[in-house]
């Protein structure tokens, strides 16, 4: 099977034991994630060969950063080191009616501030047939931008499938480019993306038409006449109970039918950072093994409610688990 290529910003992550404040630790706990590279893990985690490129700072940090991911087999051959500082992201988790928060401090970082020239992206992808990137990158610098753009050049001459998670965050777009004057170009190489009624209005300024007010649909035929390479566009429902408990679902777009998932619950949520990117491996797991949107997109929510139940930023559950929860098993029952 081919490679999936993941590229983007890998930060350490920083979080008090259990359900702690940051203003009340005296010791943090560290380990490392970020979007794209939770993607790769995910995927190589159930045996589909991934690869992660990135730019880290050339000390201890990114040294051990480097190997957190190939712990669960994520190839990062491709990495480039130079001067400067790991991004970093703290987290505390919440409970109840109190929510997680999330606190980056992530500015200036290697990733930043790498130069596009360290990336030969035919060789590359020479062994790749899908890559996966995300919103997150182009709005870190311009530097990222220019490297993501030419990794999508190489990748659609090379014919691999190209997907993207188009998340928009306002306040990492700060480098003199606004998202509506980048985004655009970049998703019109995209086969498929992941995209939201929200994403669609702050990125591309397409909000439901006539009659169709909560149409996701309709904003998705909109998207796909603008952007006719696209070959579906997908997203993620959650259902917000409390921290603690949530529900999701999941919905596919083919430019003619909607596919709906059936509703998972989460009853009990450790760690719910990484959950998208959770979605995002099983989905590509998904369209690799199975070949069926419904059956991809049923993988995919199982996936992502499995991560809600495991510390740390990637999924690490295995087939036969999130295949159980596929089939409608909640219970948790006791494994012998």
């Amino acid at each position: 099977m081919k490679k999936v290529i993941t590229f983007g910003e890998i930060m350490g992550r920083l979080s008090p034991a259990g359900y702690g404040r940051i203003t009340q630790a005296q010791s943090l706990n560290i380990t490392y994630g970020g979007g794209e590279a939770n993607v790769a893990g995910g995927l190589a985690h159930i045996g589909i060969p991934a690869e992660h490129v990135t730019c880290f700072p050339n000390n201890e940090l990114g040294k051990a950063a480097t190997g957190y991911y190939r712990q669960v087999g994520v190839d990062m051959s491709h990495t480039a080191y130079k001067e400067g500082r790991l991004g970093l992201y703290f987290v505390e988790f919440g409970a109840a009616m109190r929510p997680s928060k999330v606190t980056y401090d992530r500015a200036d970082s290697a990733f930043a501030n790498l130069n596009p020239a360290d990336f030969n992206w035919k060789e590359i992808f020479k062994d790749a047939g899908w890559f996966h990137w995300t919103g997150i990158t182009p709005a870190i610098s311009e530097a990222a931008t220019v490297a993501l753009t030419a990794a999508l050049k190489e990748a659609k001459a090379q014919g691999l499938t190209i997907s993207a998670d188009v998340n928009y965050r306002k306040n990492l777009w700060q480098y003199g480019k606004s998202v509506k004057e980048v985004m655009p170009a970049l998703i019109a190489q995209c086969d498929i993306i992941v995209c939201g009624k929200a994403d669609a209005e702050d990125i591309l300024d397409i909000v439901p038409s006539g009659s169709h007010k909560s149409g996701w649909h309709d904003i998705c035929a909109q998207i796909m006449a603008r952007f006719p390479n696209l070959k579906k566009i997908i997203n993620t429902k959650r259902g917000q109970i409390s921290a603690s408990q949530n529900t999701l679902s999941a919905t596919s777009f083919d430019g003619s039918k909607v596919i709906k998932s059936d509703t998972v619950e989460i009853s009990q949520i450790v760690d719910r950072i990484g959950g998208g990117d959770a979605f995002m491996a099983g989905y590509i797991y998904g369209n690799l093994v199975y070949g069926d949107e419904a059956k991809s997109l049923a993988f995919a929510v199982a996936a992502s409610a499995l991560k809600h139940t495991i510390e740390g930023d990637i999924n690490l559950s295995n087939i036969d688990e999130i295949e159980t929860v596929m089939g409608g098993d909640i219970t948790g029952r006791l494994k012998r």
